[in-house]
C-alpha cells in the first residue's frame, strides 16, 4: 500500500508516522519554502510535480494507493492539483482540514477575505503592526511608509518590506506570556493573522483577546469540495486504511 502525502504541517508528519508504522509505503511531499524543514518518516520529495499532469504522470508511475492533502490551509494551489489528479486518476483522496479558529467572548477581530484588504485595513486604522503571516505574502504591506511593522518568520523574506519594520526570525510554538511580552514590548496596537487553526500558532491570538489587542483575521480562500474530508491525522489514517481494505 501506497501512500503520497502532500505535507510541511504537524497533521502532514502526523499522518506519514502512523501510516509508517502500519506498514504503509509512505512518501511526503513538501513545497519546499523552508530550506531546514522538519522531516517525516519515510520517504520526502521537495519541490512542485509542475500542476495537475505532472501530479497525475507522477501518481500513476508510483502505484500509488490513497492521496492525503495535509497541506496548510492556504496552499490552495496545491489542493486543487491534487483535486484534479485525484479525478484524472481515480485514486482516492483524503483531504485533512483542521478546524479553523473560531472567535470567543472578548476577541476584536477584523475579518477580511485577502491580504490586499488586510494591509490597507492596517495602513488606515493603525500604527504598531505584528505580521505573523509567514513570508509569502508581505509584499501588500510594503507600501506603508508610515507605521511601524514587527514582522515574524522562520527565515528570511525575499519579498520588499515596509519602511519602518522590525524582522524577528524564529521559529515556534510560542507561549502566550511570550507572544504578551513581545506585543507590550513592541506597542502592538494590532494583530494581522492567516486563519489557520490549530493549536500550535493559538497562543498569539490568546495574548490578543487578554491585552485587548485587534486582530485582522484574513479568510480561508474556497478549498475544492472532496469525497473525503477529515479534521485529524488519526481520522486521516483510519479513513485510509479502510479504503486500502
Amino acid at each position: 500500500m501506497r501512500a503520497l502525502i502532500l505535507g510541511g504541517t504537524g497533521e502532514g508528519r502526523e499522518v506519514a508516522r502512523l501510516l509508517h508504522d502500519a506498514g504503509w509505503d509512505v512518501t511526503s511531499s513538501l513545497a519546499g519554502r523552508v530550506d531546514n524543514p522538519k522531516l517525516p518518516v519515510g520517504a520526502v520529495r521537495i519541490g512542485g510535480f509542475g500542476g495537475p499532469a505532472g501530479l497525475t504522470q507522477w501518481l500513476l508511475h508510483n502505484r500509488v494507493t490513497v492521496i492525503i492533502d495535509a497541506t496548510h490551509p492556504f496552499a490552495e494551489r496545491i489542493s486543487i492539483s491534487a483535486a484534479e489528479a485525484a479525478r484524472a486518476t481515480g485514486i482516492p483522496l483524503i483531504a485533512v482540514h483542521r478546524k479553523q479558529w473560531e472567535p470567543k467572548p472578548r476577541d476584536r477581530w477584523i475579518p477580511v477575505q485577502s491580504m490586499e484588504e488586510a494591509a490597507k485595513v492596517a495602513a488606515r486604522d493603525f500604527h504598531h503592526i505584528f505580521l505573523t503571516i509567514g513570508r509569502q505574502q508581505l509584499a501588500p504591506f510594503a507600501f506603508d511608509p508610515h507605521n511601524l511593522y514587527v514582522i515574524r518568520t522562520v527565515e528570511p523574506p525575499q519579498v520588499k518590506l515596509p519602511p519602518r519594520h522590525r524582522l524577528i526570525l524564529s521559529r515556534g510554538p510560542f507561549t502566550k506570556d511570550d507572544e504578551k511580552k513581545l506585543m507590550r514590548d513592541n506597542q502592538i496596537d494590532c494583530v494581522v493573522t492567516k486563519n489557520s487553526g490549530g493549536a500550535l500558532t493559538q497562543a498569539k491570538l490568546d495574548a490578543a483577546r487578554e491585552l485587548g489587542i485587534p486582530v485582522i483575521m484574513v479568510q480561508r480562500p474556497e478549498l475544492p469540495t472532496v469525497a473525503y474530508c477529515v479534521h485529524t491525522p488519526l481520522e486521516a489514517y483510519e479513513l485510509a486504511e479502510e479504503i486500502a481494505g
